[in-house]
């Protein structure tokens, strides 16, 4: 799936060329020359991935990014350092500042293409193209498509994306309003039980094939999805 990725670069041309090529690879760009604008773009909505200059005017991107570990909504966000450092010290220095990955200019298009894809798996994989599939319940985000246990299942746009996020967040525990954080984005304000209702919906679809008891509510926390495989009652 295309993933929204904000670019944080101060050379028009290395911001251009990253733009480019993140377009091209289906990603939804957004651009900031500066720290300031940057932090602008992300209170209004987080995006999937950052990729971050080091050498920025006024606040650096090490400042940046020391800024956004440090607050609850954006310290998730994966990060990775652009820049023309290349001593071992500073590459220490921007994994110590919780960045995920160090790219030195100049770099190859096709390689930051490829560690974004990287990071993405490892850190956001609801934002990838990869198949998902727990106990014979098969997503497919390049075509759209859910089976489960080989029967085509038709979802809405939402609790395909809600299933998603679950699928790649097997057995993990999620709150309403952290759903709603990442299906619906954090800058959509829709009330909890919004998520109550999608529940019931994908249960519902996912009925016919019992795989509806994957989809679990944890009393007090949230849903989570199993990766048992729901027992079939015998004729």
């Amino acid at each position: 799936m295309p993933a929204n990725i904000l670019i944080v670069e101060d050379e028009p041309a290395i911001q251009e060329l990253i733009a480019a090529n993140l377009t091209r690879a289906g990603h939804a760009v957004m651009r900031a020359s500066d720290a300031e604008t940057a932090q602008r773009l992300v209170r209004d909505a987080l995006p999937d991935l950052i990729l971050l200059d080091w050498m920025l005017p006024g606040a650096s991107g090490v400042e940046f990014a020391r800024r956004l570990r440090a607050e609850e909504r954006t310290r998730g966000i994966p990060v990775i350092m652009l820049t023309a450092r290349s001593e071992e010290q500073d590459k220490v220095m921007g994994l110590d500042i919780g960045a995920d990955d160090y790219v030195t200019k100049p770099f190859s298009p096709r390689e930051l293409v490829a560690r974004i894809k990287a990071v993405l798996r490892r850190r956001a994989p609801q934002a990838t193209e990869d198949v998902v599939e727990v106990g014979g319940l098969r997503l497919d985000p390049a075509t759209h498509r859910v089976t489960a246990g080989g029967e085509s299942v038709s979802l809405g746009p939402t609790e395909f994306r809600l299933l998603h996020f679950l699928m790649t967040h097997a057995e993990r525990v999620h709150s309403r309003a952290q759903l709603l954080d990442q299906v619906w984005g954090d800058h959509v304000f829709v009330e909890e039980r919004t998520v109550d209702v999608h529940i019931r919906r994908l249960r519902s679809a996912l009925e016919a094939s019992r795989h509806d008891r994957l989809i679990q509510t944890v009393r007090g926390s949230g849903y989570r999805l199993s990766t048992e495989v729901p027992a079939v009652a015998a004729d």
